[in-house]
């Protein structure tokens, strides 16, 4: 079956954006769905337990967001420059979006703060993006939590009071350029209660990028290009899972990113789970076997994007569509601080 960008397209009015997050984490609604009939319900978050069985694996990225936003000027000119930090690809060199990027060329220098921290621009990318190469003394995460900033996604307009509030409760691994939102609804006592029921909480590091957010620019979906984020598995959390999968426990992903983790690794090791790091650019769409992943919770998701199309993949598209229709009508909060959805 042919699909197209607009195939996954649905009207979402503005003002269900949610445009902060609640003060109560986990009293954010749920719509369950059940992916095999189509059929859904209305709960709320912190009844996620009653989702999960003892045994069964609740697997969460501990990715941690960088204030990855910084302000420049151009030594030369004085202008003004805006740097968003993607990816670290190596030493001190950094895959960047630059704006306006159209002053952003190769060789311009920069200089941030009261000049601790400089940067030269090694090589124009697509969609104004720019290869930086950061000089400093110290340590950099450090001069990045001086100068940098939250950055919030292109939807969200108002300022955050508590930067901590768009970081999970489990966040550790800095390295994000936005949050895996999904694990934003737990609160820590509601994991010691997952816990306490008897499933294993199992973490992986997915660093997002902010591709993430970028609209599919083309009709046909198999044309469009995925961008690549780094992740990593660790031994003691593959011996986990594979321990649970064994003893015919559910394996229950939190969000798009732990899903492209573990399904990037079930892919590389025909359905194996093993110790893995690297880069993946996996593009789950309908069509996809799913390997690992046997249930999620995820947000709602931006319409034509390619979260939406991963999570058709797992639930047929009528049936999302249709709990999405749903949700507008029932006025969910939507995107990065918005509800959730448990998907089985």
């Amino acid at each position: 079956m042919h699909l197209t960008t607009e195939d996954f397209d649905y009207d979402l009015p503005e003002e269900l954006i949610a445009q902060t997050p609640l003060t109560e984490r986990d009293h954010s609604r749920m719509l369950v769905l059940d992916s095999q009939t189509g059929k859904y319900r209305d709960d709320v978050f912190y009844h996620v337990i009653d989702q999960l069985n003892p045994g069964d694996a609740l697997v969460m990225n501990d990715s941690r967001v960088m204030p990855a936003r910084i302000y420049g000027i151009k030594p030369e000119t004085g202008g003004h420059l805006e740097v968003l930090l993607l990816n670290n690809t190596d030493g001190d060199n950094w895959e960047t979006l630059v704006k306006p990027a159209r002053r952003a060329k190769v060789g311009t220098r920069i200089v941030f703060g009261d000049g601790q921290l400089s940067a030269v621009i090694t090589k124009e990318l697509e969609h104004g993006g720019r290869m930086i190469k950061f000089e400093y003394t110290g340590i950099f995460m450090e001069i990045l939590d001086q100068l940098g900033e939250m950055p919030l996604p292109p939807y969200i307009k108002e300022k955050l009071d508590d930067p901590e509030m768009y970081q999970t409760v489990y966040s550790r691994e800095i390295g994000s350029a936005a949050a895996p939102t999904a694990g934003l609804h737990f609160t820590k006592e509601l994991l010691q209660k997952i816990a306490d029921k008897g499933v294993h909480l199992v973490y992986l590091t997915l660093h997002v990028g902010l591709g993430t957010f970028r609209p599919v620019s083309v009709e046909n979906i198999e044309d469009h290009k995925m961008h690549s984020e780094f992740y990593r598995l660790s031994r003691e959390a593959a011996a986990v899972l594979n321990q649970v999968r064994a003893e015919g426990g559910k394996i229950v992903a939190t969000g798009t990113t732990t899903i492209r983790t573990l399904e990037t690794i079930g892919t590389k090791f025909n359905g194996e789970i093993q110790e893995d790091s690297g880069w993946t650019d996996i593009f789950i769409k309908p069509g996809y076997e799913w390997k690992v992943v046997q249930a999620f919770i995820t947000n709602f998701h931006l319409p034509k994007s390619t979260l939406v199309m991963l999570v058709a993949s797992f639930t047929g598209r009528e049936n999302i569509l249709n709990a999405y229709q749903h949700a507008v009508a029932e006025k969910y909060r939507f995107f990065s601080f918005g509800d959730a959805m448990f998907i089985k």
